[in-house]
């Protein structure tokens, strides 16, 4: 068995959605002074590996402590699109038809990954489009995960995620998945148990092997 961390590090350098500054430790103990480390740590609940919970987008939605953690265990499939300059399609996710069955967490491996965790916001980064987030509906997927901070960008409305989050189907933002072969895995990725608000930063793991 194999266990491959697919998560997006921590740190005050890490990368915010539009370059803000989401992440900052303070000091509460050290060593030298106390004979004991603490820290408090300050995240946005979109910091790096973060689950949307449908209350992000949906005004009656469920917040991240309502959410079914089923969605997130199981079996997955990493789809390889790192072809894709711009955006995900139907089209580009039905050359993949048989693959995705219902059921799975499909992760979808971009050109994305290629940016390290503290790079400089990229405004452009490849997304879900609409019609990709149709397609994934139409196979009943049961989550969904993109190597970005975002799933997507530039559409009026917010329609992928609206798509996905009417469906119940999990949203996993943030995913490290260049080291990461397209295949067959188990996925683990369980957010902070936060209560009443439309996110929470989450770990996540694939694991091969288990055959």
């Amino acid at each position: 068995m194999k266990v491959i961390d697919v998560s997006w590090p921590i740190s005050t350098a890490t990368t915010g959605y539009k370059d803000k500054k989401v992440v900052k430790f303070d000091e509460v103990k050290n060593f030298a002074k106390d004979g004991a480390r603490e820290t408090n740590i300050h995240v946005s609940a979109h910091t790096g590996t973060h689950i949307d919970a449908p209350s992000h987008f949906l005004r009656d939605g469920k917040t991240i402590d309502q959410i079914d953690l089923s969605r997130f265990i199981g079996p997955c499939k990493v789809i390889d699109l790192t072809d894709v300059v711009e955006a995900i399609t139907r089209n580009r996710l039905a050359s993949h038809e048989g693959e995705i069955v219902e059921g799975d967490i499909v992760l979808l491996k971009t050109t994305n990954s290629a940016k390290t965790a503290t790079d400089k916001f990229t405004p452009h980064f490849v997304y879900l489009e609409f019609t990709g987030a149709e397609y994934l509906k139409e196979k009943g997927v049961k989550a969904v995960g993109i190597d970005y901070l975002g799933i997507e960008r530039s559409q009026s409305g917010h329609p992928t995620h609206t798509t996905l989050l009417h469906a119940d189907i999990g949203i996993i933002e943030g995913l490290r998945l260049r080291h990461v072969q397209e295949g067959t895995y188990f996925f683990a990725c369980l957010p902070i148990n936060v209560i009443g608000i439309e996110a929470a930063p989450a770990r996540a793991v694939l694991i091969s092997g288990l055959e």
